[in-house]
């Protein structure tokens, strides 16, 4: 998604995962209830599900439709450990009780930040034990503008909404990325929508001024980013053309690079294994939600094309330069979605301006994740900016009937 919320780094006491009482651990099967505090004393809610496989407890972390499956889960006395599988982040805890206590840790390139982080087993509610009712409905498509705070950035968005009685879900789409999967309610003509991924926490509140005006909306991203926003019911409402935002140099037609893969061995386009070949170039990060995602999608459509002359490369730009740091990384997002194409480590950052650096061809650089479609006469056809992923419903169904519309053409066509 094309925002990095700023977040403020904070120093704290690495939290000690040794046990401060005798208390034997239990873990409870069941959903739980969750939240993470930001600065200003907001809680983020979020679900989760403990199960039982193997005689191992993992987690199933619930945002709308989405299950997020968590398999490394280390109990000790009183102690949890979880280990993200994605995004290097973990949650450290210890129980009270039978409630668990403890920080989420996110750790960036060169330190580390952390939300209290506090879970009850046996709740399966999010923001409200008793719904109070309400005769407006939300469902629809919304034009949404978010503004930072001061004042000098402003996003516009497409809120997609599917409301049934009181529950809320649903996610906002900008021209470079969505949200992913919200969930939430509508209670006392207010809104209120959150999503913990391992990545990202929110929190979006808002008013319904009447069925066709959201006024009054806070947005909390992590542990110090709000911003405000409001929203007008908009059937119509688009958003710029995602092919249309990144571009080559004037003069450029095609691309090359020399970046190694998770065993060290030099890849380039000038390979053999490229040529008279449609290659895809994903442009990603293993911190970023939006390209694990884009990469759950590629992962089998690689496989489905894979011998109709399709090869993909992505292409990874890391929060850490170190090779083996960022290694580490890129092989749990390879393994999480088995995927078989090959994933380069660039050794550039995250960083946007580092993208162009890399690759000195490209005019501009918007957004992780980014796509780029090169026909077998090695010319960029299309570039492709951010990714709808699943959350975003018929979005998500249009892109991938479009974009593999353009590749069977593309392997139609002769030198």
């Amino acid at each position: 998604m094309k925002r990095i919320f700023p977040i403020l780094i904070i120093s704290f006491a690495i939290f000690s995962m040794s046990a401060c009482t005798n208390q034997k651990a239990d873990l409870k099967n069941g959903v739980w209830r969750a939240t993470l505090k930001t600065a200003l004393g907001a809680e983020i809610p979020f679900n989760f599900e403990v199960l039982d496989s193997a005689g191992k407890k993992h987690f199933d972390i619930i945002n709308g439709k989405e299950r997020f499956r968590v398999d490394e889960v280390t109990i000790k006395e009183d102690s949890v450990y979880i280990q993200m599988p994605l995004f290097d982040s973990e949650i450290k805890a210890v129980f009270e009780g039978n409630n668990l206590v403890g920080k989420w840790i996110k750790h960036l390139a060169t330190e580390d930040v952390a939300m209290i982080f506090k879970a009850q087993p046996d709740e399966s509610w999010r923001f409200f034990k008793t719904n109070v009712t309400t005769e407006k409905n939300i469902s629809g498509r919304w034009s949404a503008s978010f503004i930072s705070t001061d004042k000098k950035d402003t996003t516009v968005a497409v809120g997609e909404f599917q409301q049934n009685s009181n529950k809320l879900t649903g996610t906002f789409l900008t021209s470079t990325g969505d949200y992913r999967f919200l969930e939430g309610t509508v209670s006392d003509n207010k809104l209120y929508l959150s999503c913990f991924d391992g990545s990202n926490a929110y929190l979006f509140t808002a008013k319904l001024q009447n069925d066709s005006t959201l006024v009054e909306g806070t947005f909390y991203s992590g542990f110090s980013s709000v911003e405000k926003w409001s929203a007008k019911r908009d059937e119509h409402a688009l958003l710029p053309d995602a092919y249309s935002l990144t571009a080559l140099k004037a003069g450029s037609s095609s691309i090359d690079f020399n970046f190694p893969d998770l065993n060290g061995k030099k890849v380039s386009l000038s390979d053999n294994k490229f040529k008279d070949k449609v290659v895809i170039v994903q442009f990603f990060g293993s911190w970023c939600p939006n390209c694990m995602d884009e990469t759950a999608y590629l992962a089998p459509f690689y496989k489905k094309y894979q011998d109709k002359g399709v090869e993909i490369v992505g292409l990874a730009y890391e929060r850490s330069t170190d090779f083996n740091v960022a290694k580490k990384n890129v092989e749990r997002l390879k393994n999480r979605f088995d995927v078989t194409y090959d994933l380069l480590i660039t050794g550039y950052s995250n960083d946007k301006i580092e993208v162009a650096k890399s690759l000195p061809m490209l005019n501009n650089f918007v957004a992780f994740p980014t796509v780029m479609i090169i026909g077998k006469d090695g010319k960029v056809r299309k570039i492709h900016t951010g990714f709808a992923g699943p959350g975003t419903g018929n979005y998500y169904t249009e892109f991938v009937s479009e974009f593999e519309e353009t590749i069977k053409t593309l392997i139609a066509e002769n030198n």
